[in-house]
């Protein structure tokens, strides 16, 4: 079986492909993408996939945005932080779901599913999807409880500037400067915090729109950031995430 991943952070991608070989040898990923002009690309010139994985949240925007440029009867599992009303719908449609981080077992369940009863996609099925999406009202983070000493204390999200990964370890950085390790990674965190206030700019920086200083043109298309308080490494933002970046600020 040909599979195709699609999503936009490496290291999911990697975990992904190397869960699919190791519940099933026989299985082939034909490719690995990150963004939806690339995907679009691809799909139009290569023979559709047996089975897709696709992050719904990608580099240049929302997945559902690729099946707008073509159509696809490949059979779907979408990567997803959806919540349980939204991920209902996926099921009833016939396109399955997984939660990040992925599970090897339910993978495993999911690709099961498909070589038992492979089923096709139909337009109209992306778009009862989409719009069930678009009505939720998501409940985003507003505080952290951390532990503190021989006991805890809380870190409201409204004081906090951004959130930057080093040596393995997640911090905080508050708006007065303070920092404070966290055990969440950066994807969990971007998931659970309003993306209308908070961007992941790359790998290592998730920030929030108030520590914004300045946005600086770089090189090769890219764009550099000065924030406050300021960050203790360059923070750049690749040419293929910055319009994504600019359409956030003007949003």
């Amino acid at each position: 079986m040909n599979v195709l991943i699609i999503e936009d952070e490496k290291l999911n991608a990697l975990r992904l492909q190397k869960l699919l070989l190791e519940i099933d040898t026989q299985l082939t990923v034909i490719a690995i993408l990150d963004t939806i002009a690339d995907s679009v690309q691809w799909l139009r010139s290569h023979p559709f996939p047996d089975l897709i994985l696709m992050d719904v949240r990608l580099a240049d925007g929302i997945c559902f945005e690729i099946f707008s440029k073509i159509e696809i009867t490949s059979p779907v599992i979408f990567t997803t932080a959806y919540d349980e009303y939204a991920l209902r719908a996926f099921k009833v449609n016939s396109i399955d779901y997984l939660l990040k981080p992925v599970d090897i077992d339910e993978l495993r369940g999911s690709l099961s599913k498909f070589k038992q009863q492979v089923q096709k996609i139909s337009p109209g099925t992306i778009e009862e999807v989409v719009a069930i999406i678009k009505k939720q009202s998501p409940n985003y983070r507003s505080r952290f409880l951390i532990p503190y000493r021989d006991g805890y204390k809380t870190i409201m999200v409204n004081d906090i500037a951004y959130f930057y990964y080093e040596n393995k370890m997640t911090y905080i950085v508050m708006r007065d400067a303070r920092e404070q390790a966290v055990s969440y990674a950066m994807d969990e965190l971007e998931e659970q915090l309003d993306p209308a206030v908070f961007f992941r700019v790359n790998r290592q920086y998730l920030i929030s729109i108030r520590s914004l200083e300045s946005i600086h043109n770089y090189f090769n298309g890219k764009l550099k950031l000065l924030l406050n308080p300021p960050a203790t490494a360059d923070i750049h933002i690749s040419k293929e995430k910055a319009g994504q970046f600019k359409k956030w600020i003007d949003s």
